[in-house]
């Protein structure tokens, strides 16, 4: 069967957009509530309970009440870039959907439709040049309000932003060299284990590039502005930061937009080291279209619902994850933020390009081909940096707790009897 063409491939195309469009925005609103539901129980609380069954239709209800809220502009604001900036602060995480996949395709009397709105073959490239957008909501929300507090909150916004996208993009150089090709259903692809066509590395990317995914993931949590790095917002020091002039739903897109952009964060997480939609111990929804038109495996109905199913289930894992770390972990100081983000990260993610690319070199040397040993090399090298990014580069400066803290933190007696002052 082969992709459908011409005027069905436009109406599927726009039906897809519309489809993902609705369902983006219904998640928005279900992790709103998973989020008010886990704070409630790591804080030993119900939650929300009132509206609804369990507090379900909570959300229902803040969405009314922005509606009809009456919206404040400031004296001092500009208003085209104050009214531009809550749309720019979602845009980007509502349009990166357009090219992750999230299921196997469809098979249809009209043709084969994949389950992705625009598989354009730079879909790598566009992920990193439109996640880039998003500081420019956060820049222009603080600027334009003509409040101090609002720019203090923008100017760490964007430079946090800045910062954690170079760490960001460079921890998935090693996914490129890996999967050799940009095409995110093809890096998708290589996860499976096919028996027919290109040969593929049949396991998630997360175990051949383990500390890869880890800079991903904490870049990833940086670039969404939530705890431990929510120092744009820093409720205690800048009110609510960039977005305090804000009311109504201009106030509701910035939230829709943070919460759009964990949910897209956790899409690529899956699709980049997780799968994507595949299904584990399962060889049945192995479903490839090359490049080239060429279709390997068996579409159905029934799969393409399975790997949905499949695809929802992983990303609402890692929407969980940043939910738990958001109520269990303190926020850095901004100095901390900074120097974890220039001082370690960039240094440490451009080293482990290096080791990957020179690994991946001698495993071609060998002349391992592509399947299970080559990412199990891979495997034992990734937990061997693991180990000396966590324990040995430590030494309680970079991970530092208050076991650690000598007498030149605390005011103590140092070695010789000398009472040392505490820093401030």
């Amino acid at each position: 069967m082969s992709p459908i063409t011409g005027g069905a491939f436009v109406v599927a195309t726009l039906a897809k957009a519309g489809l993902f469009f609705t369902v983006l925005i219904l998640s928005v609103m279900l992790s709103t509530i998973v989020e008010r539901k886990f704070a409630g129980f790591i804080q030993d609380r119900s939650g929300p309970n009132r509206v609804g069954p369990w507090g379900m239709l909570q959300v229902i209800a803040d969405g009314i009440k922005n509606i009809i809220k009456e919206e404040t502009m400031p004296a001092g604001a500009i208003r085209p870039f104050f009214l531009l900036a809550p749309v720019l602060a979602i845009l980007p995480a509502t349009i990166l959907f357009a090219v992750i996949p999230f299921g196997a395709p469809l098979p249809t009397q009209w043709g084969l439709v994949e389950m992705i709105v625009a598989d354009v073959p730079i879909g790598f490239l566009y992920i990193l040049a439109i996640g880039s957008i998003g500081v420019y909501g956060v820049a222009l929300g603080g600027w334009a309000s003509g409040s101090k507090y609002s720019l203090l909150g923008g100017l760490r916004g964007s430079a946090q932003m800045i910062s954690y996208e170079v760490a960001l993009a460079l921890s998935l150089v090693p996914l490129i060299l890996l999967a050799g090709d940009v095409r995110v259903p093809e890096i998708v692809s290589m996860q499976q284990a096919f028996t027919a066509g290109p040969a593929t590395y049949s396991t998630w990317f997360l175990f051949p590039l383990l500390v890869g995914a880890f800079f991903f993931f904490v870049s990833g949590l940086a670039e969404t502005n939530r705890l431990p790095f929510d120092l744009p917002e820093a409720e205690a020091e800048l009110v609510t930061g960039y977005h305090t002039e804000y009311s109504a739903m201009k106030f509701s897109m910035f939230m829709i937009g943070e919460f759009a952009h964990v949910i897209t964060i956790a899409a690529l997480v899956t699709v980049f080291f997780l799968g994507g939609w595949d299904i584990p111990f399962w060889t049945g929804d192995n479903i490839r279209v090359l490049s080239d038109g060429t279709l390997i495996g068996d579409p159905t109905w029934w799969k393409t619902v399975l790997t949905l199913g499949a695809f929802s289930i992983k990303a609402s894992l890692v929407v969980v994850i940043f939910v738990w770390i958001r109520w269990t972990l303190p926020r850095f100081r901004y100095d901390q933020l900074m120097d974890l983000g220039w001082k370690f990260m960039l240094e440490a993610v451009t080293v482990y390009i290096l080791v990957i690319a020179l690994v991946i070199l001698g495993i071609e040397a060998v002349g391992i081909p592509k399947g299970g040993w080559y990412a199990f090399v891979l495997f034992l090298v990734n937990l061997g940096l693991g180990s000396v990014l966590l324990f040995a580069l430590d030494k309680g400066t970079l991970i530092r707790g208050a076991a650690r803290r000598g007498p030149e933190d605390t005011g103590d007696s140092d070695s010789e009897g000398n009472t040392v002052e505490g820093k401030a």
